[in-house]
């Protein structure tokens, strides 16, 4: 079952094409990687999908329902959460405050909206972080206090926007398994953004790759590690050796 479908969408900022009829579908219980140049347009289709930008042309549909018309908010109240590649928790709060926060997108009392809060923080192994104020944590649990918060809005999709990026090889092994987690225990379905190709490759049950815009390449891990096409534009000779 296809959760989400992209329909051929552009984005164009004045002259700029940013996104050029990119179709892809994104499958129940997926982990569906999103690789590409620095600049390639994979940041502003999550923009497109989330309702950041409305899309210049195309449509985004959830559940053969189109969304590209509707606000962030909407977008997250119909199951779609996000995480961002630049970590901004609300840094004079609590790490327990930050996810309660987040938590509110369902929860109708400030008790109900805790004890999401809490549960999510034992699954992210924040809880014994509770108390911390935000901005004191280091950048893995940073990391980990964004996707926190993506999961107390209770989503069935969650876009993941560079989770790995600056970790250090301890870290990164601790992200791999909630990442893992989040599909297996919660059923949750994953599009993630990410540079670290042995991150992405591990993980993916498939992968889109974008440059300049463009979709060029989506396959099974294996196909697009030998893909010329890909080899060329983004992962390099070395890659192929």
């Amino acid at each position: 079952m296809n959760l989400i479908e992209v329909k051929n969408v552009s984005k164009r900022f004045g002259g700029l094409a940013a996104l050029s009829e990119v179709t892809f579908e994104l499958k129940q219980k997926e982990i569906l990687g999103l690789i590409g140049p620095n600049g390639a347009g994979k940041t502003t289709m999550f923009n497109v999908i989330n309702g950041f930008y409305p899309p210049s042309s195309g449509e985004v549909h959830l559940r053969g329902r189109k969304i590209s018309n509707r606000k962030p908010h909407q977008v997250c109240k119909l199951g779609v959460a996000r995480t961002f590649q630049v970590v901004r928790p609300l840094q004079r709060m609590s790490v327990l405050d930050n996810v309660i926060a987040s938590a509110f997108m369902r929860a109708a009392t400030k008790a109900q909206a805790e004890e999401v809060a809490l549960e999510v923080l034992k699954f992210s192994n924040l809880h014994d972080d509770r108390e911390t104020i935000s901005k004191g944590l280091p950048l893995g649990k940073r990391k980990r206090l964004e996707i926190a918060r993506a999961l107390a809005t209770l989503p069935e999709i969650i876009l993941l926007d560079e989770s790995f990026a600056g970790l250090n090889p301890t870290e990164i092994n601790e992200q791999i398994e909630i990442v893992n987690k989040i599909r297996s225990e919660r059923g949750i379905t994953i599009l993630i953004i990410e540079h670290h190709m042995k991150v992405i490759m591990s993980i993916s049950d498939r992968i889109v790759v974008l440059n300049y815009g463009r979709k060029i390449a989506e396959g099974i891990p294996s196909e697009i590690g030998r893909s010329p096409t890909v080899i060329e534009a983004y992962l390099g000779e070395e890659h192929r050796a």
